[in-house]
């Protein structure tokens, strides 16, 4: 990826240190997968994921709660958020903006020389769902997930540190669609019930699935079918990206290694009994999450 923010030796951020807090607190209290392996990273490298979540976090949240917000209005702060996003590193000074994680979001954008086309693709993510429309086929899925999954783990190369070029970042990109296709699964039932249906149409079609049964209970064969080929394209992508960790430096491999471990062990939870997730959120619990953390320490 090209146009990238270099590092400046000379820079000076006011209120470092107490946004890297915030960014860390809001990391704690909001990434319930992410956080436990996040903190296996050296200070430096979470210091720097901590910041990378926070500002997508916010992001998101712009985009949600719509019953609160007219959607003109939402639509309005996301694309003032991308413009004091482009000043703000452009500047090397966090804006006049009352979101606390600027000094940290711009340290780790210039620290980690980050491709400053991920934040601008993000944000269309964030913007493609306030304009929601349930994607007609699985290339209009992927091109969604690229934009809210497969930049984050784009991002997160960056601030681990990689060999291997292009590939290692395609590989990164292919584990961020593994992520949000597990996503996609688990919150089925909770999508559905908010009007929002990111399974597409033509797999739908396929096996005789509509819509508006992933929401209200209705067990059949049809939607497990179509469950159990879902969970089979989410696999591909943990296959297709397996290769990762190997070009991931190795002070960070630990906390790749717990997160891809949560994800999967999700995932896996999903397929051992797929129609649970049609009545409840399928999770692991933190004992669970805890094991994969210690496994993940241990290589």
């Amino acid at each position: 990826m090209t146009d990238v923010i270099t590092a400046q030796k000379d820079w000076r951020l006011a209120g470092l240190a107490e946004s890297r807090a915030f960014c860390s607190d809001v990391t704690r209290t909001q990434a319930k997968n992410f956080f436990y392996g996040l903190k296996l990273l050296p200070p430096g490298k979470r210091d720097g994921m901590f910041a990378l979540y926070a500002y997508m976090r916010y992001a998101d949240d712009l985009a949600d709660d719509l019953a609160q917000q007219a959607i003109k209005d939402r639509i309005g702060q996301l694309e003032q958020f991308r413009m004091l996003t482009r000043r703000a590193l452009a500047d090397n000074t966090p804006p006049d903006h009352a979101w606390g994680g600027w000094a940290a979001f711009i340290h780790c954008a210039r620290t980690f020389n980050m491709p400053i086309g991920i934040f601008d693709a993000m944000i269309e993510g964030q913007l493609q769902d306030l304009n929601f429309s349930i994607p007609k086929t699985f290339d209009d899925l992927s091109a969604y997930c690229y934009r809210v999954a497969g930049v984050v783990g784009l991002a997160s190369i960056h601030v681990w540190g990689y060999t291997g070029g292009h590939d290692t970042e395609r590989l990164a990109i292919d584990r961020g669609m593994a992520f949000q296709l597990t996503n996609v699964l688990r919150d089925v039932r909770e999508d559905a019930r908010r009007g929002r249906c990111y399974i597409p149409m033509e797999d739908m079609t396929r096996f005789g699935v509509r819509s508006n049964w992933l929401g209200n209970g209705l067990i059949n064969n049809e939607i497990l079918s179509l469950l159990n080929f879902e969970i089979s394209r989410a696999r591909k992508y943990f296959h297709s990206s397996a290769d990762l960790e190997q070009f991931v430096a190795a002070d960070s491999r630990p906390a790749l290694i717990a997160m891809t471990g949560i994800y999967r062990g999700i995932l896996d939870k999903i397929a051992r009994s797929p129609m649970d997730v049609l009545t409840r959120r399928v999770r692991l619990n933190n004992v669970q999450k805890l094991a994969i953390m210690w496994r993940s320490k241990r290589g």
